[in-house]
């Protein structure tokens, strides 16, 4: 029953595996997939058996709850507005201290001991995320609308892709950490999920997934059944707008939205507590998480 039941997943699985031979699939490590260690060797996994089987994953990793850890350590206190964190200098070194010298090593670590190769690259390098700073954020204050100042954080305003296509010619999954390349040669702190949308979109990746800490979009957040599995671009502006999609999701459906209008086939929000929740969400039917199509 058992083997008859394998037999079964992989069936299922190899029409998939055919449709998306050569593409490159962009992931967005995040949440729980970044934290317990479990999760962290079977997401590699994962990803390793994209490679295998013919596609070209590309991991873009953020670090929100280890960054500010690591505030917290050095007495500083986070402050987020729209899901961005507010980054003056001694945060920013703080964020490249962490994505840089510690995630991303990490993870790269991982592939290695697991068989595969892999490169971590940060946007700085070979000019792969040039940035700039992004305008004040708007928020209401007791009834009244202000402008904030996010600081040092930056938006994509060009990719070169020419590192990662290179590098997945040969056979390596680069990781990059999201610390964007100003025209100044200065650092800017970029959003993972953003960077995710954009390098997909200029990779032209046929999907882009976003790993979390829910089963995805939920129109009750109190109420997991809630998910919603399959959600048109365009009712995404609606699912905002009623409060749904609220605090860090707020940037993922965004990323989501804009690779979708950006040229990407599909885009996938899943839960990263799910073992192998990649894989069920590339190689079956039904899927784990929401899937974000076009109009």
């Amino acid at each position: 029953m058992i083997e008859t039941n394998r037999a079964e997943i992989l069936a299922e699985a190899l029409p998939y595996i055919e449709r998306f031979q050569g593409a490159y699939v962009v992931i967005k490590y995040g949440g729980h997939a970044m934290l317990d260690p479990q999760a962290k060797d079977w997401t590699v996994r994962d990803t390793i058996l994209l490679k295998y089987v013919g596609m070209k994953p590309v991991i873009v990793h953020g670090g929100g709850p280890e960054i500010s850890a690591a505030m917290e350590k050095m007495g500083k206190e986070p402050e987020f507005i729209e899901g961005l964190r507010v980054t003056d200098e001694e945060t920013l070194d703080i964020v490249k201290m962490v994505l840089v010298g510690k995630i991303n090593t990490d993870i790269v670590s991982r592939i290695s001991a697991s068989g595969s190769k892999a490169v971590g690259l940060s946007g700085k390098d070979g000019g792969l995320l040039m940035a700039r700073k992004k305008g004040p954020a708007k928020i209401v204050k007791e009834g009244v609308e202000k402008e904030v100042d996010l600081g040092l954080v930056g938006e994509t305003e060009e990719i070169n892709p020419e590192i990662i296509e290179t590098l997945t010619s040969r056979g390596y999954i680069p990781v990059v950490s999201p610390i964007g390349l100003a025209r100044d040669g200065s650092s800017l702190n970029l959003n993972a999920d953003t960077v995710a949308g954009d390098l997909a979109c200029a990779l032209k990746a046929r999907k882009l997934i976003v790993l979390t800490d829910v089963p995805g979009i939920l129109r009750d957040i109190a109420d997991e059944k809630s998910l919603i599995r399959q959600v048109r671009v365009n009712e995404l502006e609606d699912l905002l707008k009623d409060g749904i999609v609220t605090g860090s999701m707020i940037p993922k459906v965004n990323a989501c939205a804009a690779a979708i209008e950006g040229g990407v086939e599909k885009c996938h929000i899943i839960d990263g507590r799910v073992r192998h929740s990649i894989l069920l969400e590339l190689f079956t039917d039904q899927g784990v998480g929401t899937m974000i199509v076009g109009d």
